[in-house]
């Protein structure tokens, strides 16, 4: 990789995602939906919410502020977080804020949520649903998830869904959420990972990169990458029934035997 395509991938991510959310549209909503026919967790008795069929319960998609949902994500990190009152959290490429709002919810008006994006219209389309509706826990921050602007040994819980794929510099990702992290704090993340080799020809194109396929490391590189950066406990359960769903993001692609969504979990140890 050159010294130039981490900056080129970067901007074209950002360019993509600063579309979705002026645009105010849900590109994966359809694909989202067909989750649950795949045998996945229905997520709302709403069949059109952009992210219905990812173990979001209907409850918590009703409880968010309007615009929140893009349908950007690949699962429902937070309902594996295990959060606690006081504690903070962080999430990685955090959106409209979806998964601030709901673990801002669970952690209380003494915990804090911090959501970290690269995107200006991401951050402020966030930063606004906040404010009008009265969420004084969350703290909204841009940034790059390769240099994070969150001090060391400072947050419970690193969260992510559907954003590290995106990263050309995913160990660097892994560095830098050990770094943030408390010790004893836990990282769970949703991310799309590869199962198989991708074609090559996937993996040139940067509207498959945008799309959470393109980019997507495999399963034994997430694992070791996290261990290399001191993580304990890791843990990657793919999720088998998203391979389809995944496919219909991006008809004719052809990412059905390579790709699928899976928790990732790991742990930063004491001392």
């Amino acid at each position: 990789m050159t010294p130039r395509e981490p900056m080129t991938i970067h901007n074209a991510v950002r360019d993509h995602y600063a579309q979705i959310v002026r645009s105010r549209t849900a590109p994966h909503a359809a694909a989202h939906a067909c989750c649950s026919a795949e045998g996945g967790t229905a997520a709302s008795s709403d069949p059109t919410a952009p992210s219905c069929g990812l173990g979001y319960t209907a409850e918590q998609l009703a409880a968010l502020p309007a615009g929140a949902d893009l349908g950007l994500g690949s699962g429902n990190p937070v309902a594996e977080a295990a959060l606690e009152p006081g504690q903070t959290v962080l999430d990685l490429g955090s959106g409209a804020g979806i998964d601030c709002f709901l673990a801002a919810q669970q952690v209380g008006p003494t915990g804090h949520v911090i959501g970290v994006d690269m995107t200006d219209a991401m951050v402020e389309r966030a930063a606004e649903l906040a404010a009008e509706a009265g969420y004084d826990n969350i703290s909204f921050r841009k940034g790059q998830i390769e240099h994070l602007p969150v001090e060391n040994d400072s947050v419970d819980r690193v969260l992510s869904n559907c954003v590290v794929n995106l990263s050309p510099e995913k160990a660097t990702v892994w560095r830098e959420s050990f770094r943030v992290l408390k010790p004893g704090g836990r990282l769970v993340i949703s991310d799309i990972v590869a199962s198989a080799p991708l074609p090559g020809s996937l993996r040139e194109q940067f509207d498959l990169a945008c799309g959470c396929v393109a980019g997507a490391a495999a399963i034994e590189q997430v694992r070791a990458d996290l261990e290399a950066a001191g993580f304990v406990e890791v843990r990657i359960e793919p999720l088998e029934t998203t391979r389809r769903p995944i496919e219909n993001w991006l008809p004719g692609a052809g990412t059905e035997p390579s790709v699928m969504s899976a928790m990732i979990h790991a742990v930063k140890p004491q001392g």
